[in-house]
């Protein structure tokens, strides 16, 4: 994200903490994140039935103790993982995102829906559709052919391969997300 101010957790003040704090009670008072209140949140309305989806497994992935809410420190670690993580700690994430039923494995359906979704959200066109895209994730990374890419597959495949893994980040960027946080946090200080 550059050397925005404010953009690394090793850069948040008590004052931006504060901030972030304020803004996540002002816009869920109960302190809970409901998922309804995730997609206005985030200002996601109007979804097709495949970015819903996607952002149900995304909201999943956030709700780490799974009790259908997401409070101020799953929050924070969501935050935290799309400023300051690594990159085996982002692989790991976008792999329970695109396991979308859970098995421990990802197949070629679960990566063109997620894949087709997060497109759909960010809306940016590619140079490559979302289908050859999932060919070229399997043929390359699909070390025994069996269709399905293990956690341990997707990881050293991804990172072994400089295109995949910048496809994989750039389409799974976060980051307007944060800004739009962070602008509306200065939009908020401004009026106060």
């Amino acid at each position: 994200m550059g050397n925005t101010p404010g953009t690394t957790l090793e850069e948040l003040s008590a004052c931006e903490s504060h901030q972030w704090y304020r803004k996540f009670m002002t816009e869920c008072p109960s302190g809970q994140l409901t998922f309804y209140e995730f997609k206005k949140f985030f200002g996601l309305k109007n979804l097709s039935e495949t970015s819903n989806e996607y952002v149900t497994t995304m909201f999943k992935t956030f709700d780490i103790n799974d009790d259908g809410c997401i409070d101020f420190m799953e929050y924070v670690a969501a935050l935290s993982l799309v400023l300051k993580g690594g990159v085996q700690q982002k692989l790991c994430w976008y792999f329970k995102l695109y396991d979308v039923d859970g098995s421990g494995c990802i197949d070629r359906e679960e990566l063109l829906l997620i894949f087709k979704a997060i497109r759909a959200i960010n809306g940016v066109e590619q140079e490559i559709s979302a289908e050859e895209f999932t060919d070229m994730v399997f043929d390359k990374i699909d070390l025994n052919g069996d269709g399905q890419l293990s956690l341990d597959e997707f990881m050293e495949g991804i990172q072994a391969d400089e295109v995949l893994l910048k496809m994989l980040t750039q389409s799974l960027d976060l980051t307007h997300i944060v800004k739009k946080i962070y602008s509306d946090i200065n939009s908020d200080q401004q009026c106060h």
